[in-house]
């Protein structure tokens, strides 16, 4: 990965904002993941701890509003001693109950979850998670990931950085009994070398399975720096019984981006489909497409046209959800003959381009996501003017044909990314900011 070029890479407005996401990407992100709490220096987070018990009764908070910041902590939190809040950076999905769960950092830094069993109105105080003293990576494109699976099953995701810089190791948290206790912390991948093993995704297929996909640079490793490897490599492995265990490696695909989040969804045939930026050659930073069952083809279906040559990480990944009459819904940022952008387009069922690509409606549009139900279709983005962070949402009850603008929050602080949720039909957007939590109900 090599340092930006000078040239601008786009002619909008937002062009200074891309530089600096990039940059973020490349050093201050990756310079964080890196280094452990001790070579961060005094004041810096640290990450890990005994567990708690839960803690009852739930906080109450009006129909919409925010869950204060404050209340994601197990104890009131003391008085700050650095000037670097935790990150934000947290997962969230749905139980088989109904009820919703998140993950991320506490106001002390230590993982924790928290539930709502009324649609985000109210909060349970958070339950502390032993890690047995591993630290964790929480920022957006990185975050902790909780899903649930069959029988009782769930599984807690994080992203361990270890003493060599971009070097980390995907480690995991299981249960059986629906979330009540945890596992200690266990290593998902077979590979142990000091190298990366990041930015995983994780999910349950329709049969029960585990997926866990991730950036991997043992070839690499293998290969030199002066052979030329474009790159890193994604890999995947799969449980078959909620994480207790794991399969062999299997690599996915040669010459993925260093840096981006991965996204996932379901195929009709109840697997998981893949899509994550990757490295063309010689160094267009487009995005492919991979289903996860059966071998891996030679190369990956390539699913945006964007061509975008660049010789950096943007440290923006894609978004994926199917559609109701096949194939998927996608969005994704790149350069397109000038113009950075967040764009949204239709794959087929292979993960080919299909139709009309689309800017979204927001030149500073970044982070999107998508989710779907059937016909109603939901792009989430957040967008930063100079002063404020906007939450918008992008609708269509049509399959994507027609979409309708919808302006959902503000922050002046700092936020997470929007995650996306779907169950029975209705789609959400969760946003964490430095004011607490919102729960958006974007499809009823």
């Amino acid at each position: 990965m090599h340092a930006l070029s000078p040239r601008p890479v786009s002619r909008r407005p937002a062009a200074a904002l891309l530089a600096l996401t990039l940059l973020c990407g490349l050093c201050g992100a990756g310079r964080l993941a890196a280094q452990s709490p001790a070579e961060l220096g005094p004041g810096a987070p640290r990450w890990g701890g005994p567990a708690v018990p839960p803690v009852s009764p739930p906080v109450a908070t009006p129909p919409g509003a925010l869950v204060p910041a404050a209340a994601f902590a197990a104890t009131p939190a003391p008085p700050p001693r650095h000037k670097h809040p935790a990150p934000l950076g947290a997962g969230a999905a749905f139980a088989p109950s109904g009820e919703l769960w998140m993950v991320g950092l506490d106001a002390q830094s230590r993982l924790a979850v928290q539930t709502s069993a009324d649609e985000g109105r109210s909060w349970s105080l958070p339950r502390r998670l032993d890690l047995g003293g591993d630290t964790l990576s929480a920022d957006g494109e990185n975050r902790p990931k909780i899903a649930f699976g069959p029988g009782g099953q769930v599984v807690v995701s994080y992203t361990e950085p270890l003493s060599r810089p971009y070097s980390g190791r995907i480690r995991m948290l299981r249960s059986s009994d629906g979330g009540r206790s945890f596992s200690a912390p266990l290593t998902v991948h077979a590979d142990r070398q000091l190298i990366t093993h990041r930015f995983e995704s994780i999910a349950f297929d329709a049969r029960g399975r585990l997926h866990t996909v991730w950036i991997d640079k043992r070839d690499l490793e293998a290969a030199g720096k002066a052979s030329g490897y474009r790159g890193a490599a994604v890999y995947r492995n799969v449980s078959e019984d909620g994480g207790a265990s794991f399969g062999p490696d299997i690599k996915l695909a040669d010459h993925s981006c260093e840096c981006c989040r991965i996204a996932l969804a379901p195929t009709p045939e109840g697997g998981m489909a893949a899509m994550w930026r990757h490295v063309f050659a010689p160094n267009q930073r487009d995005h492919a497409f991979a289903r996860l069952d059966g071998p891996a083809a030679p190369e990956p279906v390539r699913a945006s046209l964007d061509r975008w040559a660049l010789d950096a990480c943007p440290h923006h990944g894609p978004g994926l959800a199917p559609a109701a009459g096949g194939g998927y819904h996608a969005v994704w940022f790149g350069e397109r003959d000038g113009v950075a952008a967040v764009r949204y387009g239709r794959l087929d069922a292979e993960g080919r381009p299909q139709g009309e690509v689309r800017a979204l409606p927001d030149p500073y549009a970044e982070h999107a996501d998508v989710v779907s139900a059937a016909e109603q279709v939901a792009i989430v983005w957040r967008s930063f003017d100079g002063q404020r962070t906007a939450l918008r949402a992008w609708l269509s009850g049509d399959g994507g044909r027609r979409f309708t603008l919808r302006e959902l929050a503000t922050s002046p602080g700092e936020t997470d990314h929007p995650r996306l949720l779907s169950r029975g039909g209705r789609l959400y957007a969760l946003w964490r900011t430095t004011s607490g939590v919102q729960l958006e109900i974007l499809v009823p």
